[in-house]
């Protein structure tokens, strides 16, 4: 049976303003930049966790047609399709330095019962949470 998770997707509306965001203030690594002929293969991960890649996908063909890659476009844009969850191992650091950075945060840290986190979302819409989790 199964044994790990290794990609999930996030779309997003430009691929190169997409790097900016991931890589340049978030501070992930590009693992994969191949342009497959129909279309550009795009991942990045956490430094230091290889095996775990995120998709930075436009929506469009070959998966999509141009109707259906509309409404995709349209519900990125109003943070529909669901949230990207990281942690960290000092919340309070990452927020600040992503405040300086720009980012738009949309939730202040707050105390939960598994821990500290924040929202924020990345320059097309999509939401992200930035957590520190408590030790058990």
């Amino acid at each position: 049976m199964l044994n790990a998770m290794t990609i999930s997707e996030i779309y997003v509306l430009d691929q190169d303003e997409a790097l900016d965001f991931y890589v340049g203030k978030l501070g992930l690594e590009v693992k994969t930049d191949a342009d497959l002929g129909f279309m550009r293969w795009l991942t990045v991960n956490v430094p230091g966790q290889p095996d775990r890649e995120l998709l930075l996908v436009k929506p469009g063909p070959p998966a999509h047609d141009e109707a259906t890659a509309a409404q995709l476009r349209e519900l990125v844009t109003k943070g529909a399709m669901g949230v990207t969850i990281f942690t960290t191992e000092d919340v309070r650091k990452t927020h600040a330095t992503l405040r300086e950075r720009g980012v738009d945060i949309t939730e202040e840290p707050v105390e939960r019962d598994y821990g500290t986190d924040f929202g924020l979302r990345d320059p097309f819409g999509n939401p992200l949470r930035i957590g520190q989790l408590s030790a058990r």
